[in-house]
């Protein structure tokens, strides 16, 4: 067998890739730091392994669970279906299951994986909408501190930490943007015309 083994993670976890390089010696990894939502054979090492399969140098490829597969039922489908095309063994850990025996279709392990890709899949979907229903009601609330376009930060982390530039706005409101960036960045502090612009219309916000 010519192994493999599949990671996707969110973020970089180094640490983690040392131990697992050690606990599966005889696999070679592939590892994607990237949103499950990403369909498989658009991540950079889910391509490789792809090449990999296609010049024969993998014939089993290991993942932890389904999901690292892909979040759609449909994609996790299409990536198992491109591997048992290719005569690929498949492992899924979690399950102890594999995709073939003896050379032929596992009904058991198709069985499973489709239906927990499925669930996969509507849990993303039901965990999306739950999101979505929260920020409309804490906006009828008047609650919700949602990020500025742009930036992780919430309007209250960015007024917070541009306060040289809300002075300098305050002091000189007939200035350009780029007269206020250039006057309120420093050597310790830089900003830019398009965040003073941000940061001025959040200031308008609060007013009203």
């Amino acid at each position: 067998m010519k192994k493999a083994r599949y990671i996707r993670q969110s973020t970089s976890q180094q640490s983690n890739l040392r131990q697992l390089a050690k606990a599966h010696p005889d696999e070679k990894l592939f590892v994607d730091i990237i949103s499950g939502s990403v369909p498989f054979d658009e991540r950079p090492q889910g391509i490789k392994l792809i090449q990999a399969i296609e010049a024969s140098e993998v014939n089993y490829v290991s993942f932890h669970a389904i999901d690292r597969a892909g979040r759609s039922t449909i994609n996790v489908l299409q990536t198992l279906k491109y591997f048992f095309d290719k005569g690929v063994v498949v492992k899924i850990d979690n399950l102890g299951l594999e995709s073939m025996i003896n050379g032929k279709a596992n009904p058991v392990f198709n069985l499973i994986t489709t239906i927990l890709s499925e669930l996969s899949s509507l849990e993303k979907s039901s965990l999306l909408e739950r999101q979505a229903e929260g920020i409309i009601q804490a906006r009828l609330r008047g609650a919700y501190k949602g990020r500025m376009k742009n930036t992780s930060d919430s309007p209250a982390m960015t007024l917070d930490k541009h306060k040289k530039t809300i002075k300098a706005l305050k002091a000189n409101p007939n200035l350009s943007l780029r007269q206020i960036a250039k006057l309120a960045s420093d050597v310790d502090y830089k900003v830019s015309a398009n965040t003073v612009k941000k940061v001025k219309g959040l200031l308008n916000r609060t007013v009203e």
